[in-house]
């Protein structure tokens, strides 16, 4: 049997990477491989839940050394900024963030990595990648399985997912409710929805902060919410709306803004208009006017929406564009990507 360790150090968070190197593992699944997990306990039942993503067919409990690194024909090395010393014959590192000043090219660095295979979750990953280490990575778009998230009769709402930590990037729900209040008034029998995860990293008052914020406003703040209810959010909302990033200097603090944006893509899936802000690898996902829009101001935020909301031709156009744009990040596209690597 063909077997791989996947080493990921970030379980806890289940954010972006957890995902994709949940949607690795169950391809590996699929194709009748061995998955070892380099992790302490199963949690697979955690994954499924928040991801719907069955590996709980992989073992987990192994332990990562560079000898133990030689009984495997692959290693999924998701990196931190650190290298493995790995003896597997194909070395797979992901790159999830675009690390700067981790010591890339460090002569024990550039000697390992000249033996190994990187891969990014997008342009503007790589763009960072590529100068740190000194390679020339691939690009692997995270997975969206298109088809779990249909158009459903929609109401008026916008919509935000994503983490209420401050882990890495800069999410700035805040920010949200802060240009929905500027304009709310004009917005008569349209709500504004926050939905996230809420664990490791999320300070403890960060969401009654936003609460107190939201008083008085057509506002519901959602916790941790599951698999169907992101599915009904996704299917009923008009507009995605995001502020990650708003503010950042993207070229000295990459870190902070959203390096790809799964949450847009789930959205544009169901028929959600993004309107999101110009910066990381959003630009990767959105055509301005042809299938959402990018933004760089709260004001533009509140212009574009003000003018979509009364554009119903307008806004179905979009719609269903962004629908079209959404199969290009499919889980078909990843897997076939993946699958000419290994």
């Amino acid at each position: 049997m063909i077997k791989a360790l996947v080493h990921n150090p970030y379980w806890d968070s289940l954010g972006g990477g957890e995902r994709y190197t949940a949607a690795f593992i169950r391809l590996l699944l699929d194709h009748s491989w061995q998955v070892d997990l380099a992790w302490p306990k199963d949690i697979s039942a955690s994954v499924k839940s928040r991801f719907g993503i069955d590996i709980s067919a992989a073992i987990f409990n192994s332990q990562f050394s560079t000898l133990n690194s030689a009984k495997y024909d692959l290693l999924f090395w998701v990196t931190d900024g650190s290298l493995p010393v790995s003896l597997a014959p194909k070395t797979i590192v992901h790159c999830q963030f675009p690390f700067t000043g981790v010591g890339g090219r460090s002569f024990k660095n550039l000697l390992k990595s000249r033996f190994y295979t990187f891969i990014c979750n997008s342009r503007f990953t790589k763009s960072f990648i590529d100068r740190e280490f000194m390679v020339n990575s691939r690009v692997v778009y995270p997975p969206i399985a298109t088809a779990v998230f249909p158009p459903r009769a929609k109401t008026n709402t916008l919509l935000y997912v994503g983490r209420f930590s401050h882990l890495t990037q800069a999410k700035n729900p805040h920010l949200l409710i802060r240009a929905f209040k500027e304009i709310h008034s004009r917005l008569p029998g349209w709500r504004l929805v926050l939905a996230g995860g809420a664990g490791v990293g999320t300070p403890a008052d960060a969401i009654s902060h936003l609460r107190s914020q939201a008083a008085g406003l057509p506002v519901d703040i959602i916790t941790n919410p599951s698999m169907a209810r992101l599915k009904s959010l996704y299917g009923q909302a008009k507009l995605f709306w995001s502020a990650s990033g708003l503010g950042i200097d993207q070229h000295t603090q990459p870190l902070k803004v959203e390096h790809f944006g799964i949450s847009v893509v789930e959205a544009m899936s169901a028929g959600c208009v993004p309107i999101i802000p110009a910066l990381g690898g959003h630009p990767e996902i959105v055509d301005p006017g042809q299938n959402g829009f990018l933004y760089h101001t709260l004001d533009d935020l509140g212009s574009l929406t003000l003018k979509l909301t009364t554009d119903r031709r307008q806004l179905t156009t979009l719609s269903q564009a962004a629908i079209d744009k959404s199969k290009m990040f499919d889980t078909t596209v990843f897997n076939d990507g993946f699958f000419r690597l290994i």
